[in-house]
């Protein structure tokens, strides 16, 4: 503790006794005067200005200090380019998941997490198919009610998913009551974890995050996030720039019963489509969602624009739209009506030129804008939504035969392939390679399910 002696100075003088008087030899005794000590303090029911400040306010998490921690660090701040990006694509999402960490009483490095597992980017998907800012698997995404369908994706929704993240990082602290073990399960597994407490509380060693067995990703995991919450408290001790990030809501939902399509949605708010796509990446198709009301996230201080202009819009001048087939109508004939290539409505559609839809079979209708098709195209789905109908595939098969003059002949057949045939359920191989190679038996086949969509104006502010 500092003392500032100019302003304040110690004052310390001997102090006699009645031993003194008497000639005996007493100890010396001081005595402090006056001692002023300025300590510097934090106003607490004050907010900062700056998210970052607000953040180091509420870090509460151990620290663990571990060779793997420095070795992360220097890893970090060797990428500057790298953890530049990662800190830029956050400044959209922080404050909303700081703020509900805040009233959950969570610590506030957890909104760092996104960081190690997905750089911040909402469209991350990894090679165990775990997708969006937190990295849900399906199964796990189903467990915390993330709707998955043909139209959104809620693992990538940065509402729904922060939300059922903080829900499940929540659960499994409760059931360690640590939050480095909390961690570790997040990222291997509470069962995993829970199986290497036991071991080596068995064999009486420790049963602190450092000391368990455990994968080489696991381990790095929690050093990982310790790096970069050190990296955020001091900046400066690392040569490290934060970019600012200022301590108010960044987006806000707004509901509206209008169609809408994300191009328009941009239009409306007069709004890069790249910022759309950012702020709704759940959404998995250029068009919202038939028959629910129609959710979006806009910037905030675009909300006042955006709602202005939906009053003025008209719906029929959509850059994408839907169509849902009627009693007897067929792709081809609403093509025509609609002034489209039938080859691109089911490019568009992610249906094959041999698949079969029908009655109530939602159409999208695609832009001819080639700015949105290319921002778009990410959207455009390669499979087509449930309710279409692949034939049969037809093979030619070709016969080698001996002619009436004895010269070679080759016969063709078509051949069609059931659903259950062995070839029909080999992805990725084509017809010659289906004819010439032997047929081997399949080792399974995944199905697919198609959810419902879900979910009128109202804006829903962030607290």
């Amino acid at each position: 503790m500092a003392v500032d002696t100019a302003d304040a100075p110690l004052q310390l003088s001997q102090a006699s006794s009645l031993l003194d008087a008497g000639g005996f030899q007493a100890p010396q005794a001081f005595e402090v005067r006056e001692q002023h000590v300025k300590v510097p303090t934090i106003d607490l029911t004050v907010e900062p200005d700056d998210l970052w400040e607000r953040m180091r306010r509420g870090f509460s998490m151990p620290d663990l200090n571990t060779d793997l921690v420095t070795d992360r660090q220097i890893y970090y701040i060797n990428r500057p380019g790298a953890l530049r990006q990662i800190f830029t694509r956050s400044q959209r999402y922080l404050y909303y998941i700081v703020d509900e960490l805040e009233r959950r009483g969570m610590p506030t490095e957890l909104a760092l997490l996104p960081m190690v597992e997905s750089a911040f980017n909402p469209m991350a998907l990894s090679s165990a198919q775990a997708s969006g800012l937190w990295q849900f698997i399906p199964s796990t995404g189903k467990s915390y009610k993330l709707e998955q369908n043909w139209w959104v994706d809620e693992r990538r929704d940065v509402i729904a998913s922060t939300n059922a993240a903080l829900d499940y990082l929540q659960t499994i602290y409760e059931m360690h009551g640590d939050w480095q073990l909390a961690l570790a399960s997040y990222n291997w597994g509470e069962g995993a974890v829970g199986r290497a407490v036991a071991k080596n509380r068995a064999a009486g060693l420790p049963t602190e995050y450092q000391y368990l067995n455990m994968p080489g990703e696991t381990r790095y995991y929690v050093p990982k996030l310790q790096a970069l919450k050190n990296i955020v408290a001091q900046p400066e001790l690392f040569g490290i720039t934060l970019p600012p990030v200022a301590n108010r809501p960044y987006f806000a939902t707004v509901e509206s019963r209008v169609a809408l399509d994300l191009a328009t949605a941009a239009r409306l708010a007069e709004t890069p489509v790249e910022e759309i796509l950012a702020l709704n990446p759940g959404y998995k198709r250029p068009i919202l969602p038939a028959n629910s009301s129609q959710s979006l996230v806009i910037p905030v201080n675009k909300i006042e624009t955006f709602l202005t202009n939906l009053a003025k819009h008209d719906p029929a001048s959509g850059s994408w739209r839907t169509y849902e087939l009627r009693e007897g109508e067929g792709l081809e004939g609403v093509a025509d009506r609609l002034g489209i290539a039938a080859t691109r409505l089911r490019q568009v559609n992610g249906l094959s030129p041999r698949a079969r839809i029908g009655n109530g079979y939602t159409l999208i209708v695609p832009s001819e804008s080639e700015g949105e098709r290319i921002s778009l195209s990410n959207l455009i789905p390669t499979h087509p939504q449930a309710g279409a109908v692949e034939p049969p595939p037809v093979i030619i098969q070709r016969t080698v035969v001996r002619g009436r003059n004895g010269r070679p002949v080759v016969v063709e057949r078509k051949v069609q392939v059931g659903a259950s045939s062995s070839v029909a359920n080999k992805p990725g191989r084509s017809t010659r390679e289906a004819v010439e190679a032997p047929a081997r038996p399949a080792r399974g086949k995944g199905t697919t399910k198609a959810a419902p969509p879900a979910k009128a104006s109202t804006v829903k502010k962030q607290r």
